[in-house]
C-alpha cells in the first residue's frame, strides 16, 4: 500500500513537473512567439485612407467630394463553406464572381470582396446576413455635376490616388493623411473595433478652390458639344479667360467623360484638349505678324498692300490666296484674312524680328498652368528656318501652339500688353477658407506695348464688324477677334480634307471681361473658322456676359473712320484654303507642299 502511494506521488510529481515545465516554456521561453500568433489571429491592422479634400468652383459649388461608403472583406481562413458563400455573393449582380472566388481562395487572414461599394450594393451584401462577411467604412470620390469639367478635374482610382487632371496634379494637398485602423475578432469570430485600441483620427485633405465657374463651364460645354455634333466634327475645345489676371473661367473639351465612371471612357476622352493638343493656328496667327510690324513701327493700319489678285511667288514657289484680293489696307488684310497680305507683312518684318515677337509671347514654351499634361507647342529656332518658313509662319503654318497659348496672346492684346500665367486653382484650405498657393496674377512679360495693343484691338473689331468674323458678333457689345482655318498637319505634309476651324477673341472689345478661343477639329461640310467656330464664340459670350452682369456697350463706332466700310472693300465672310503650286520639297524643319490659310 505504501509503495503504491509512493508510486502515485512520484507520477503526480512528475506530471506536475512536466506541466510546470511546459507552462514555463509557453509563458516564459516562447511568450513573445505566442503573443505574436495571438495578435495575428485576433487583430488586423488596416490602412484606411482619409476623405480627400473637395474641389469647389469659383462660387463654392462642389465639383468633387468624398463620401463615406462601405467596403466588404472576409477572413478566408475562417470561411468553412467557400463554395456556398461564393454562390451567395455571386447572386448579387454587381459582385464579380471571379474576384470573389480569388478573395475566398486567397491565403492569409484578409481579402477584399468589394471596395467603396455603391449604397445599393452594400445593402444587398448586408442582406445576406453572412457571419463571415465584414464591413469597414472608407471614403469614395464622387462628382456631383457628373460630366462637368471632367477632363479638368480628372479622377481618382480605388487606392485612392489622383490619376488625371487636378486630382493628380494636387494629390499631395487633396489626399490628407492615411490612418491605421485596428480590427479585433471576438469569440464568435465576428469583427469588432475596440475603443481602447482605436485608430487615430484621419486628417482630411485640403479643399481646392477653382477659378472655373460651374455656370460658365456648363455654357461652354453645351455650346461646344452642340457645335461638334452639328458639324459632325471629330473633337473640339473651348477656353475662357479673365484677360486681366489669367484666371480660367471655363475650359471645355469634346468628347468628354463622367469621372464617376471613368473606366467606361477612353483615354482620348480623358484628354484636356485645351492644354494637351497643339495645332497649327492658321490665320489667327496673323495678329502676331501684325504685332511684330507695329512694334517695329514699320506700318500703320491704313497702309496699303497689293495682294496680287490671288497669289504670290516666294523664292520660286507660288502660294495661292484663298480668293483674289487687290489693294488692301493692313486693317483689311486682317479683316478679310489675306494670306498674300500677311506674307508681305512677314517679309517686311523679317525672320529675326518675327521670331523675336513669337518668343515675346512665350510661344514654344509651357505657360506653367497648374494642370498636368501641358504641351509647349513647336517653334523652331530661327536658325533652322528654311528660305520660305518666315512666309509660311506669317499666316500661321509651320508653327504650333495650344488653344491656351493662343488665348494668352489675345488676352495680352485685350489688357494693354500684359502676358499673364493662366491658372485654375485660386487657393487651398478648409471650411470655406482658402489661401493662394502663389501670389496671383503672375506676370510673364509684356510682349507688346499699350499703343500696339490698342491698334490691334481696333483692327480686330473690324474683323467682326466687316470681315470674316461677322458670325462672332454679340448684339449690344463690341467684339474683337480673328478667325482661323488650318489644314491639319500630319507626318510628311497635310491631311487632305481635314481642317481645324477656330476663332479667338475678346468682349467687350474696349473693356474686356473675357477672352475665349474656340477650336473645332475636322468639321464636315463647312470648315471655315468664320462659319464653324465664330458662332460658338458668339453663343458662349452672349450668355456669359449676361451671367457676369456686364452692361452693354454705349453707342460708338465699330471701326475707324474711313476703314473697313462694307460697300468699299472685298466681299467679307469667306474663308478658304490656299494651295501651293507643286514643286520639289525644300529641306528644313517644315517641308510642305500644301499651304493652309483662310
Amino acid at each position: 500500500m505504501k509503495s503504491r502511494l509512493i508510486f502515485v506521488t512520484v507520477v503526480l510529481a512528475a506530471w506536475a513537473g512536466l506541466v510546470a515545465a511546459r507552462l514555463y516554456q509557453l509563458q516564459v521561453v516562447e511568450h513573445e512567439r505566442y503573443v505574436e500568433i495571438a495578435e495575428r489571429q485576433q487583430r488586423d491592422d488596416l490602412t484606411i485612407d482619409p476623405p480627400r479634400g473637395s474641389i469647389l468652383d469659383a462660387r463654392g459649388r462642389e465639383l468633387a467630394v468624398s463620401v463615406r461608403v462601405d467596403s466588404a472583406f472576409v477572413d478566408p481562413s475562417l470561411v468553412e463553406n467557400r463554395e456556398a458563400m461564393l454562390e451567395r455573393l455571386a447572386a448579387i449582380p454587381e459582385i464579380d464572381r471571379a474576384v470573389a472566388a480569388r478573395a475566398l481562395a486567397r491565403p492569409g487572414r484578409f481579402a477584399w470582396i468589394g471596395r467603396k461599394l455603391a449604397p445599393e450594393v452594400s445593402m444587398s451584401l448586408r442582406g445576406l446576413d453572412e457571419p463571415d462577411l465584414h464591413f469597414l467604412q472608407e471614403s469614395r470620390r464622387c462628382y456631383p455635376m457628373r460630366r462637368l469639367a471632367g477632363p479638368v478635374l480628372g479622377f481618382v482610382g480605388t487606392d485612392p490616388h489622383g490619376l488625371a487632371g487636378l486630382e493628380a496634379r494636387f494629390e499631395r494637398q487633396l489626399r490628407g493623411s492615411a490612418v491605421e485602423r485596428t480590427v479585433l475578432r471576438d469569440a464568435l469570430r465576428g469583427m469588432v473595433q475596440v475603443p481602447a485600441m482605436s485608430f487615430s483620427e484621419a486628417q482630411p485633405g485640403l479643399d481646392l478652390h477653382l477659378t472655373i465657374d460651374a455656370t460658365l463651364q456648363h455654357i461652354a460645354e453645351r455650346e461646344l458639344r452642340a457645335a461638334v455634333e452639328r458639324h459632325r466634327a471629330a473633337s473640339g475645345s473651348v477656353v475662357v479667360l479673365d484677360p486681366n489676371s489669367g484666371a480660367v473661367l471655363a475650359m471645355a473639351s469634346a468628347p468628354d467623360f463622367d469621372p464617376n465612371a471613368f473606366q467606361q471612357a477612353s483615354e482620348d476622352e480623358w484628354r484636356n484638349r485645351v492644354v494637351t493638343d497643339a495645332y497649327e493656328p492658321g490665320s489667327t496667327f496673323k495678329v502676331i505678324t501684325a504685332a511684330a510690324a507695329l512694334e517695329a513701327n514699320l506700318v500703320a493700319p491704313s497702309d496699303v498692300f497689293d495682294c496680287e489678285e490671288g497669289g504670290i511667288s516666294v523664292k520660286g514657289k507660288w502660294i495661292n490666296d484663298h480668293k483674289p484680293f487687290g489693294d488692301l489696307t493692313l486693317s483689311e488684310v486682317l479683316a478679310y484674312s489675306s494670306n498674300v497680305g500677311a506674307i508681305k507683312l512677314g517679309l517686311m518684318v523679317g525672320d529675326e524680328a518675327l521670331y523675336e515677337q513669337i518668343r515675346r509671347f512665350r510661344l514654344g514654351e509651357l505657360t506653367g498652368i497648374d494642370l498636368p499634361g501641358e504641351n509647349a507647342g513647336l517653334v523652331y529656332p530661327v536658325e533652322r528656318w528654311g528660305r520660305r518658313d518666315g512666309a509660311y509662319i506669317s499666316f500661321g503654318q509651320g508653327i504650333s501652339m495650344t488653344s491656351l497659348q493662343l488665348a494668352g496672346v489675345f488676352a495680352a492684346i485685350a489688357n494693354g500688353g500684359y502676358l499673364y500665367q493662366p491658372y485654375v486653382v485660386a487657393g487651398v484650405g478648409r471650411n470655406g477658407h482658402s489661401e493662394p498657393l502663389v501670389e496671383r496674377p503672375v506676370l510673364l512679360g509684356r510682349p507688346i506695348d499699350p499703343a500696339t495693343a490698342l491698334t490691334l484691338e481696333r483692327m480686330l473689331e473690324g474683323v467682326v464688324d466687316e470681315g470674316t468674323g461677322k458670325a462672332a458678333a454679340v448684339p449690344g457689345y463690341r467684339v474683337a477677334g480673328k478667325t482661323g482655318t488650318a489644314q491639319m498637319a500630319v507626318a510628311g505634309g497635310y491631311a487632305p480634307n481635314s481642317f481645324i476651324a477656330s476663332f479667338a477673341g475678346f468682349v467687350p472689345a474696349r473693356d474686356p471681361a473675357l477672352v475665349a478661343v474656340v477650336r473645332i477639329d475636322k468639321p464636315r461640310g463647312s470648315y471655315h473658322g468664320g462659319d464653324v467656330a465664330a458662332p460658338v464664340f458668339a453663343a458662349i459670350a452672349s450668355q456669359a456676359l449676361v451671367y457676369l452682369g456686364v452692361p452693354p456697350d454705349r453707342q460708338a463706332p465699330l471701326h475707324w473712320p474711313g476703314e473697313l466700310v462694307a460697300d468699299s472693300g472685298p466681299e467679307a465672310g469667306t474663308e478658304g484654303v490656299a494651295a501651293a503650286a507643286p514643286s520639289a520639297p525644300e529641306a528644313g524643319p517644315q517641308e510642305r507642299e500644301v499651304v493652309a490659310g483662310e
